[in-house]
Formats: structure tokens, sequence, C-alpha cells
């Protein structure tokens, strides 16, 4: 099993926004973090933004075969968790065509679960978009 915690954020919603995950193995050990600027955007479209570069990357890379059988996501945003579960609509235009790519990615790889978790509990993932938002990388 992994563990992947995903953040995204602007600072001024909409404003500079930036993403951020991070990958750790079933012993909690960090296998992988990342992070990139993405623009002028709103908070909800940068968490969207972050769930599908991780699944992106963990597509590519093969991770239900090579570290783990199944892959849990957690992220603080209740919104993007409840609209993937099909607990909330999706409303808004500019996250419709994001949804459906998420849908279409997490429909690839059967064995990935997303889950909400409160914000102190994605103090990485967080930090690590802060970091890339204040110009800086995503390492300590």
């Amino acid at each position: 099993m992994c563990e992947i915690y995903i953040d995204g954020g602007s600072r001024g919603n909409p404003g500079d926004s930036a993403i951020g995950f991070i990958i750790l193995d079933n012993r909690g050990n960090e296998l992988f973090r990342y992070g990139k600027k993405i623009g002028y955007h709103t908070n909800n479209f940068a968490e969207y933004s972050a769930l599908i570069e991780v699944l992106g990357y963990i597509t590519e890379n093969g991770f239900l075969y090579q570290n783990a059988d199944h892959i849990i996501i957690y992220s603080d945003s209740e919104l993007l968790v409840n609209q993937i579960r099909g607990r909330y609509k999706v409303k808004s235009k500019n996250i419709i065509p994001l949804f459906q790519k998420v849908q279409k990615l997490m429909n690839k790889q059967k064995n990935i679960k997303i889950d909400h978790i409160k914000r102190e509990k994605n103090k990485a993932a967080d930090w690590i978009v802060n970091r890339i938002l204040d110009g800086k990388n995503a390492d300590l």
C-alpha cells in the first residue's frame, strides 16, 4: 500500500497557484515529493490539478505494480473528495473538464481510493505548496 497526500492552493483565490504531493510507502517512508507552480487559478482548480498530476505520475511510473497493491490518496479538500466520490455535483465550468480527466485516470487504476483528511493531517503537502508559492523548491 502507498499513501499519497496532495494539496493545491492559490494566493488570492484566484491568484498565483501551486500544487504539491508526497508519496509514502506502507511504513511511512517517503518515496517521492513534488511541487510546481501552475499559474493564476482558484483553490479548487489547484486541488484538482494536484490530483491529476499525482494520478499521472503513479500511472506513468507503475506504482500499483512496483510499490503497492493499492493506493490511498488523501486530500484536505472536502469538495474535491466528495465530487470524485459522486456525493457532490460538479457545477463549475472550469472544473468539469478537470473532473472528467480525473475520472478517466482513476478508471485506469482500479485500486486507488481517495479520502478526505483534516488540514492538520496534510501538513507535508501543504508545506510543499507554500514553498513553491514562496519561490523555493519542494526539497527540505
